[in-house]
């Protein structure tokens, strides 16, 4: 029998470890039958009043607060229990990829050209807004300058791929830009990937002058392998702002030319199927970033667990309408038909 109560209903669970709570339920007739046996022996009243109401009305007065009584100690038992239908699982579409981005942290994207913030900054707020944007993706994070390091591996928790990048800041790693040495941590990431679709987002605002690694030849590699790149080349045209160096103050900027090889970006991307993006200022980023996802949509077939129903809401509400039922009758003194 405590199986069946444990079982509950076909699809409905109670949480593991406190079940022991329902052999309360066992003491109910115990207490019922040791208010039948106490109300033979004395006939309790508390005030003088109920002493001179008629006896049948008095007797079932006093039956229907002992049944609510029991009933609410019943549901008690019951919510404490933790009663819940299980959630089940449902198969449904979803945009599910595999996307790697890989994050220019030189000391240039200190940069002041996207003002009133610098470039950094304004890369952090709109690769974050991309990131919520891929609800159904597994993202990681590599981040590179005159080196590259895996910061986030694919994953879908996107919190931690959040809190990843806005803890980015150049001097993490020796400066420069080392763009094929990126393409090809990120791509050894996503090669061994499960899903059909993998994708490099490519943000940099410089030169490849740093790493082992030529850009075209790790881009052939990820090719190779089915991923494409998006490259962003981040930056101005022109003159701009850029920190030379740190002085009493914080850092010195002196107006430099920008140099970005759009060249070599483009031909990275279209050599893996993907495309070069030039983001002059913080809305034209927002534009690119919101591009690439636009094109950037599988329809994969997914499993969704879908949440369980908790019920111990039903047996608690129960139990505070007798609770206060039995108040009422014994303020009132109603008598009951």
């Amino acid at each position: 029998m405590l199986a069946s109560i444990l079982q509950f209903v076909d699809g409905v669970g109670i949480a593991i470890g406190v079940p022991l709570a329902l052999l309360a339920l066992l003491a109910l007739p115990l207490v019922w039958w040791m208010r039948r046996k106490a109300a033979v022996h004395a006939m309790p009243f508390a005030a003088l009043e109920i002493v001179v109401q008629a006896v049948p009305r008095r007797s079932r007065v006093r039956r229907w607060m002992l049944r609510l009584r029991l009933l609410a100690l019943a549901s008690c038992v019951l919510a404490l229990a933790h009663p819940y239908a299980r959630g089940g699982a449902r198969r449904e579409t979803r945009d599910g990829i595999d996307i790697m981005l890989a994050f220019d942290i030189s000391s240039s994207m200190l940069a002041e050209d996207f003002l009133p913030q610098n470039r950094l900054e304004v890369a952090r707020t709109q690769v974050k807004e991309f990131v919520r944007m891929r609800e159904s993706d597994r993202i990681g994070v590599v981040s590179f300058a005159g080196e590259a390091l895996t910061q986030v591996p694919l994953t879908a928790d996107h919190q931690v791929v959040l809190a990843a990048i806005e803890q980015l800041q150049p001097g993490q790693l020796d400066d420069g830009t080392a763009i094929g040495t990126a393409i090809a941590t990120a791509s050894n990431r996503l090669r061994s990937a499960s899903g059909t679709s993998k994708v490099l987002v490519l943000l940099t605002d410089g030169v490849n002058n740093r790493g082992q690694v030529d850009p075209r030849t790790a881009a052939r590699a990820a090719a190779a392998f089915g991923i494409r790149v998006y490259a962003i080349g981040v930056g101005t045209e022109g003159m701009a702002p850029v920190p030379v160096g740190r002085g009493l103050f914080g850092l010195r900027y002196e107006t430099q030319r920008v140099e970005i090889d759009d060249a070599l970006l483009t031909e990275v991307a279209r050599a893996t199927g993907g495309r070069y993006f030039r983001a002059k200022d913080a809305a034209g980023l927002q534009r690119v970033t919101r591009e690439i996802d636009r094109l950037e949509r599988t329809p994969t077939l997914a499993r969704r667990t879908l949440p369980r129903s908790e019920w111990y809401v039903l047996p608690g509400a129960v139990a505070l309408c007798a609770l206060l039922l039995e108040v009422w009758l014994l303020w009132r003194r109603v008598p009951i038909p």
